[in-house]
């Protein structure tokens, strides 16, 4: 257990190692998050950020390495505190065919209940209040299986935030989402963390993922690649070595939040040369170029 400005994380992963038939998924990861901290796992397909959440959430046992919750190992501690404490939105909704949304939501309040004792109007109520959060309200009396792989996927956030988790792990949490509802989705997740709340996503979109995160930690090949503030992460050196991509990194102009362009895929022969040059050009003219000093809390 360790101590960053006197406090202790509420999430420590230390040296997690986790290797499948001869594939190593995970090689000597080392990830924390503060206490009110929103913390964005980036990378590449298959750079094992799902399965370092799984782990995280000790729904997969690693080979080696350990994971602490506020200080706490998280072997040690019984399976209910573990669910009273962290909540786990996973990319792949389970089978929960026959059951309404508003079944599914309430779902989550069971770690809160006592052996043999059901669901009071206290309850019902801040299923409902999740529901209402996540505006899944209105498929209240629906079950799971009429819903769009979205709107499933909101049910399961309703869920998570039902279950009010001192830390919320989210794989992919916009993946099925509108971009409208990924706004949403992710301002809510903000607004939870702003109130005290920890949060670890894997997020696929840069550009939302420098938004909305306190810190990035950039994973390739199992590895911890970066890990630092989004414009220390996001750098055109970084985004290269870690998926094979030239970019251009800038500040969005009417948000001011730090935003990244893809070019072109790495050293493709079919680029002709001036027109990576070009784009960073056409970029500059109508943006801020980003400094890597600069900090990106008062662009979200």
């Amino acid at each position: 257990m360790s101590e960053r400005n006197g406090r202790i994380p509420a999430v420590e992963a230390r040296s997690l190692s986790f290797s499948v038939e001869a594939a190593t998924l995970l090689d000597q990861v080392d990830v924390s998050a503060d206490p009110g901290q929103f913390v964005g796992l980036i990378g590449p397909n298959g750079a094992g950020k799902s399965t370092l959440l799984r782990a995280v959430s000790n729904v997969l046992s690693c080979q080696e390495g350990s994971v602490s919750l506020h200080g706490a190992d998280l072997k040690s501690l019984p399976t209910r505190d573990v669910a009273e404490l962290l909540a786990l939105v996973p990319q792949i909704a389970p089978y929960t065919q026959g059951f309404t949304a508003f079944e599914l939501v309430l779902m989550g309040r069971y770690p809160h209940l006592g052996r043999f004792q059901v669901e009071g109007s206290a309850d019902d109520r801040i299923a409902r209040q999740a529901m209402r959060l996540t505006e899944t309200d209105q498929f209240e009396t629906r079950t799971i299986e009429t819903l769009s792989g979205g709107e499933r996927q909101r049910v399961f956030l309703a869920r998570a935030v039902a279950q009010q988790p001192q830390i919320l792990l989210l794989d992919e949490p916009t993946s099925n989402l509108d971009i409208l509802h990924q706004l949403k989705i992710l301002t809510l997740v903000r607004q939870l963390v702003d109130d005290g709340l920890t949060a670890i996503a894997a997020i696929h979109d840069l550009n939302l993922a420098a938004r909305f995160c306190d810190r990035l930690v950039l994973l390739a090949e199992g590895r911890v690649m970066a890990d630092g503030l989004p414009e220390d992460v996001l750098t055109p050196e970084m985004i290269e070595l870690a998926f094979g991509v030239e970019s251009a990194i800038y500040r969005e102009p009417v948000t001011g939040a730090l935003a990244v362009s893809l070019i072109a895929p790495a050293g493709n022969p079919a680029t002709e040369p001036g027109i990576a040059q070009e784009s960073v050009s056409a970029l500059s003219t109508a943006s801020t170029p980003v400094g890597a000093s600069e900090a990106t809390s008062a662009a979200r």
